[in-house]
């Protein structure tokens, strides 16, 4: 399995019970629920809400252990952390595993909790609930949108790409190999095979909000930007130059370095192109002797790549 892009988020391939047809997935979120009529999913954050109601259904996903500490926790420190007062708590069991509910008092809002366990995360759905919109979402409602929560084994690939801040308009043979959710992807050719342990070409690309302040010394940035690179050794810098890329200013590195578990010739690349608000950083790493065509594969993605 190439080892190269070690920035990137673990695929979950434990699949979990099937969820019914109208759970909704806010973008980008494994969790989801059958939300009740008028709560929609949020373009601001991972979850659902009301905004005319005020109404907000925060949903986060934590390491599969959590829960096991929410259980011997304080519900009451707990609904304090939210601002609110403890006025219930209650085990369930959902399909997805056991779950904790926690219902608190803040001011003129209520405070819902449900802490669930699931095979590989913990799901922690938070809902703030003003006294005014009470009569829209009934407890029963609440209730039944919680305790419907879903999990699904992943985030479809085609979800992950449209979170991305930027386009990829060419991908010159390679296959897309993962994203960091809403920064980048990881592009790289097949495995020889399945129990491969070799290094093929890949190259990832990430996008850094905000561009560097006037009289950065971009030959410092690009160095530094450089030696965060992981998973080589017996690094060499070959060449180091500024240049333009897209029409836009550009930094580019060239280098050899070695596989550090095979010992294998590798070369690398590392494109910045600045402008745009941004600062886009491409690192393509290729064993030496199909450098050159995969340096040109490198460069077609690097061109075709737009800001969205």
């Amino acid at each position: 399995m190439n080892r190269f892009g070690g920035m990137l988020l673990v695929w979950f391939a434990l699949a979990l019970p099937a969820a019914a047809d109208d759970v909704v997935y806010p973008a980008g979120s494994r969790i989801g629920i059958v939300p009740p009529p008028g709560l929609t999913a949020s373009t601001e954050f991972p979850g659902f809400e009301d905004r005319a109601n005020g109404v907000a259904l925060l949903l986060r996903a934590l390491p599969p252990d959590a829960f096991a500490q929410f259980e011997k926790s304080d519900s009451a420190e707990g609904m304090k952390n939210l601002g609110a007062t403890l006025e219930k708590r209650e085990a369930l069991t959902l399909p997805t595993g056991k779950a904790l509910l926690v219902i608190g008092r803040h001011d003129t809002d209520s405070a819902w909790m449900l802490v669930a366990a699931t095979p590989d995360l913990t799901a922690t759905l938070t809902l703030r609930l003003p006294d005014a919109a009470r009569d829209a979402y009934p407890d029963k409602v609440i209730r039944a949108a919680l305790t419907s929560l879903a999990v699904r084994p992943g985030v479809p690939l085609e979800e992950q790409l449209g979170l991305l801040p930027f386009r990829l308009n060419e991908l010159a043979g390679f296959n897309i190999r993962g994203t960091m959710m809403g920064r980048g992807v990881l592009l790289t050719d097949p495995a020889p095979d399945a129990a491969s342990s070799a290094i093929v070409p890949n190259l990832v690309v990430m996008m850094v909000p905000g561009e560097p302040p006037q009289g950065t010394d971009r030959d410092d940035l690009a160095m530094q930007a450089f030696r965060s690179i992981g998973n080589l050794k017996d690094v060499h810098i070959a060449g180091a130059e500024q240049l333009r890329i897209g029409g836009q200013p550009g930094h580019e590195i060239m280098a050899t370095a070695k596989d550090p578990t095979t010992g294998a010739d590798l070369s690398v690349v590392q494109w910045l192109r600045f402008g745009g608000g941004a600062l886009l950083h491409f690192v393509g790493v290729a064993p030496t002797p199909v450098w050159t065509p995969s340096y040109a594969r490198f460069r077609a993605v690097r061109d075709g790549v737009e800001p969205r």
